[in-house]
């Protein structure tokens, strides 16, 4: 009896997409017809060059950025389709992002980082910033400042930031590119297990290839076009 490979719904994709920025003799195409889809609970690496597209493309699959052509979809609905109000709701409760800096607020401790994040989203739980933090091994290090926090450390307390929004994609532009190697290692090593544990699907923009081929599938980008996908 032969079995057949399981074939996962895809909860993001973009279509022939396009991004112009300016007009006339001025305009810059920063993508151009990108067509890709997001499967639940793989990982997908966008690879490339400082500017060839990884961070609009990761943008445009958040929603933070619109086409200038082509379509964005989730959950097979396109977002054009959606009002605005109904479109930031996607964003927080579906969608969310761990930065190449962490890009915590400076003033607000780790915890107060997580749960703002998680009061954005629309998250109740008090203990859930608390058990996020537990997550990636930061629970004696609530009450510190980002200032008070290593590299490593700080980034943690971002993926917590992430994780607390419960997402089902999360979006991830070069998060180890402030990071020394080994420290590097070890915040991929914890998405890696987060994955697992929760079931997010995964999307990576980076410019090194051996984090890229940590991923199920790459998908390489120059002067914003695709010229190259394989399965890793």
């Amino acid at each position: 009896m032969t079995t057949q490979p399981v074939v996962r719904e895809a909860i993001a994709a973009c279509r022939d997409v396009e991004v112009v920025y300016g007009r006339g003799e001025a305009a810059v195409r920063a993508l151009g017809d990108v067509s890709l889809e997001i499967r639940v609970q793989e990982s997908l690496a966008l690879l490339g060059r400082s500017g060839s597209g990884k961070t609009t493309l990761l943008h445009v699959l958040g929603g933070l950025v619109e086409p200038t052509a082509g379509s964005v979809e989730w959950h097979g609905r396109p977002l054009a389709s959606l009002d605005h109000a109904s479109r930031g709701g996607v964003r927080a409760r579906g969608i969310a992002y761990v930065f190449q800096g962490a890009n915590l607020l400076p003033y607000f401790t780790a915890f107060e980082n997580v749960a703002f994040s998680a009061q954005l989203a629309g998250e109740s739980s008090r203990q859930r910033p608390t058990e996020v933090l537990e997550l990636v091994g930061l629970s004696a290090k609530g009450d510190h400042l980002p200032a008070e926090l290593s590299g490593g450390e700080a980034q943690r307390v971002a993926i917590a930031r992430a994780l607390a929004q419960q997402p089902e994609l999360l979006l991830c532009d070069e998060p180890t590119g402030h990071l020394d190697s080994d420290t590097g290692e070890r915040v991929l090593d914890l998405i890696d297990a987060l994955q697992d544990e929760l079931g997010f699907s995964l999307v990576v923009a980076t410019h090194d290839a051996d984090v890229a081929a940590r991923l199920h599938r790459e998908l390489e980008l120059e002067d914003g076009a695709v010229v190259r996908q394989e399965r890793s």
